[in-house]
């Protein structure tokens, strides 16, 4: 036997004949380490005569640049009678090419470089990124500055647009959890708000390219992007360089958007949607919720959000689907969007048969948030979670510009990504308590319920009067405007 191997086992021997010291008989006993301190890197901040607002973080680990830009607008300030417009533009604007360069030109352009540009639009606001190798950089932001400021939208792109939008409308009652959530946002926001308003073929027959013309005109202005970079960069080499591709555009009007409308009185009621091909039901609680702007309980809630109902070991997960055996998936949060109001919602999926089974066993968890609040080790266990995953949401500087470019364009102090883990830190078990009576209200629950008839174990009639939703979809050439499914 060789001497080293001789010493392995003699060193593993000793090793197991020692008193186990460390060892502890209960999990509950483990103790973890504090978590590490957290230095989130604070980008360059430039603003450019004509109004554009820049953020720039370097970051030299790869050869590559990114840029993202946040363009205020959105699908709710689109016409009712044009719903879908937001959505074409957001295809189109980068697919419809430039002044300088067509769609396909431009992909061919990008994919030689390995590059891309990709445009988008959300409710609430419009967007623009570009990847590329460093070495590559100045041509290609060039082509995203083109996208930006001079789309001309050609046709036949806008056509594949409204075709797979077309597509989409045809099959948006394949899904019965879309269906839950869509007719759920009727409820909740009012069929007729930009929050809830859903495209039909008549809108998408109303949109041409000289309302994604005008609407670009309207909202497509430097004063009303916010930009940043990440990468392989001199931050103030770069800052030269988008003077140079981005000084020359005129400032636009400096214009306040108005608020898109929603309902703010609670719209309680059994709502119920007959689908026959289905062997389960699915079904969703709640009311209006809250938004993050301004708000101070958000950390308490993100906790409740985590404790309550945010994964397998939240106390809904364990209540109704371990021990009661009564869901497939079930959750529950108060939602929050940035500058307006999520929605309070708790949801399900189950068998048929056990459809008011269900709905119970989602009612008693509500009036448990009340009667039998979170414990000190439920809402620890909550915030644990969340720290310790804080990390991964932000291991690249990519995905901190990202947030803080966010937070930027809706008016959130600059520090607020530092001081997020200290806020849920700071959250003490009242705290929850305490967000979970304000923003959860069972007298104003909203009861909808997705699935067929035949099989329920009792009528949906025995928790209140049942409003039938109809979500046949609008024939092309018919009603135009909101879809005749709005209770």
């Amino acid at each position: 036997m060789s001497n080293k191997r001789f010493l392995l086992i003699s060193l593993l021997a000793l090793a197991l004949a020692l008193p186990a010291a460390a060892q502890v008989q209960d999990y509950k006993q483990i103790q973890t380490p504090p978590l590490r301190p957290m230095t989130i890197p604070e980008p360059q901040r430039i603003t450019l005569p004509n109004g554009m607002t820049v953020m720039l973080l370097e970051d030299h680990e790869l050869p590559v640049v990114e840029a993202f830009a946040r363009i205020h607008t959105g699908s709710r300030h689109e016409p009712a009678e044009k719903a879908g417009l937001a959505t074409v533009l957001g295809d189109v604007l980068r697919t419809g090419g430039t002044k300088s360069m067509t769609g396909d030109q431009m992909e061919d352009f990008l994919e030689a470089r390995g590059a891309r540009i990709e445009t988008d639009m959300s409710e609430a606001s419009g967007s623009a990124e570009m990847w590329c190798l460093r070495q590559d950089f100045p041509e290609v932001f060039k082509v995203f500055a083109d996208v930006l400021r001079n789309p001309v939208f050609a046709e036949d792109k806008i056509a594949i647009s409204k075709n797979q939008m077309a597509a989409s409308i045809a099959r948006r009652n394949d899904n019965p959890m879309g269906i839950m959530f869509r007719e759920f946002a009727k409820v909740v926001y009012g069929p007729e708000s930009p929050y809830a308003r859903t495209p039909e073929f008549a809108t998408l027959k109303n949109i041409g390219r000289k309302d994604l013309l005008d609407f670009h005109n309207k909202y497509y202005a430097p004063n009303r992007i916010l930009l940043g970079l990440v990468g392989d960069f001199d931050s103030r080499e770069m800052g030269k360089k988008i003077k140079e591709v981005f000084g020359d555009w005129p400032k636009g009007p400096e214009v306040k958007d108005p608020p898109a409308e929603y309902r703010s009185a609670p719209t309680p009621g059994v709502y119920y949607i007959q689908k026959d091909d289905m062997t389960q039901s699915d079904i969703i609680l709640g009311h209006l919720g809250t938004r993050k702007k301004d708000n101070p309980d958000i950390f308490a809630l993100d906790v409740m959000n985590e404790a309550w109902g945010g994964g397998f070991a939240a106390r809904l997960f364990s209540n109704v689907r371990s021990k009661k055996g009564l869901a497939y998936s079930v959750r529950g949060a108060v939602d929050s969007n940035y500058d307006f109001p999520g929605t309070f919602n708790v949801w399900m999926t189950t068998k048929t048969e056990s459809t008011g089974a269900g709905i119970d066993a989602l009612m008693e968890e509500i009036e448990g948030l009340s009667k039998n609040p979170l414990t000190d080790e439920e809402v620890q266990r909550a915030k644990d979670t969340i720290l310790n995953s804080f990390v991964f949401n932000y291991d690249s500087r990519a995905k901190i510009l990202r947030q803080q470019i966010t937070y930027a364009y809706y008016g959130f102090p600059a520090d607020y990504l530092s001081r997020y883990r200290q806020s849920i830190e700071k959250v003490a078990t009242a705290d929850v308590s305490r967000v979970a009576k304000k923003y959860v209200n069972k007298d104003q629950l909203a009861i909808l319920v997705v699935g067929p008839p035949k099989g329920q174990d009792r009528p949906l009639e025995s928790f209140g009067k049942v409003k039938k939703v109809d979500i046949t979809i609008p024939p092309p050439g018919g009603p135009q405007g909101s879809s005749p499914s709005a209770p």
